[in-house]
């Protein structure tokens, strides 16, 4: 078994088939970093690297394009409950952000910094750089109607499915076009009956995740609440920062911490070089 080609060991009811994964496909060729190395201070934007800063208000979303190597920077200003992103490809948008392999290939459901964003082609999209929450749902989805509707009464509020479908109308797509969403700021976890469960306190104001493209981006924001979240309907105010990012160093924690990673970024580069971007 390759003991070097992961980062946490699971211990949960499926560890037999973890444990049998790594002998078959963790291969020895890279010592896995520790995700300890991952975490630090946040980490401060450079005079004059800001390309662009919007405030989304409470229930609103926003759509913006984000290119390879800038960085998207979420900042909840004051503390909201969920901040949910969906990623396309910006150069072919039936390459979008797939939750379920972003949480399968990695073995951690709870994203934040060190982990990359996977999309449905092996490639990686995005890799989270720097994360002063530490909680990002990538099980439960964004809310909707119904969730509105079971939790506050009310099916009329704005909910991320509805802003989603907005946004794609806008940008040449449809619903079937929205995958499940990464939420930000959302400590979800799964209690031992497999229910989701909201766990502990939100983001304090200020908390930030910052969301480095590895791709030409398309990038949908809602700022609506999570579903699991606790108490009244209130969705305060963010702020959406883009800057242009140092480029990534040889031994980027995000490009080097995993073998998948590893593999995810060789995707990248061969799809890349096809382009003649490389």
């Amino acid at each position: 078994m390759a003991e070097a080609s992961r980062s946490e060991k699971y211990t949960g009811p499926y560890a037999a088939q973890q444990e049998r994964y790594y002998r078959l496909f963790g291969g020895a060729k890279a010592k896995a970093r520790d995700f300890s190395e991952a975490t630090g201070n946040p980490k401060a934007i450079g005079d004059g690297l800001v390309r662009m800063k919007e405030t989304v208000p409470g229930g609103w979303a926003q759509a913006l394009p984000l290119a390879r190597g800038e960085t998207l920077r979420v900042v909840n200003t004051q503390g909201t409950p969920g901040v949910s992103l969906v990623f396309y490809n910006a150069k072919d948008r039936s390459e979008r952000f797939n939750a379920g392999d972003t949480v399968k290939i990695q073995w951690n459901a709870r994203l934040s910094q060190g982990r990359v964003l996977f999309s449905d082609m092996g490639r990686v999209l995005a890799s989270i750089t720097d994360d002063t929450y530490g909680r990002n749902d990538a099980l439960a989805g964004g809310s909707s109607q119904a969730t509105n509707a079971d939790k506050y009464g009310n099916a009329a509020l704005r909910n991320t499915r509805d802003n989603f479908i907005l946004l794609a109308s806008k940008n040449g797509l449809d619903k079937r076009d929205i995958p499940p969403c990464l939420t930000l700021f959302a400590p979800v976890g799964v209690d031992g009956a497999g229910r989701f469960r909201w766990e502990g306190e939100g983001a304090a104001p200020g908390d930030h995740v910052d969301l480095r493209a590895e791709l030409d981006l398309l990038v949908f924001v809602s700022n609506a609440p999570h579903p699991l979240a606790p108490g009244a309907y209130d969705p305060k105010a963010i702020d959406l920062l883009v800057w242009k990012s140092p480029p990534p160093a040889v031994d980027d924690f995000c490009r080097t911490a995993t073998e998948e990673a590893i593999r995810g970024f060789e995707n990248n580069a061969r799809y890349l070089a096809a382009l003649g971007e490389a």
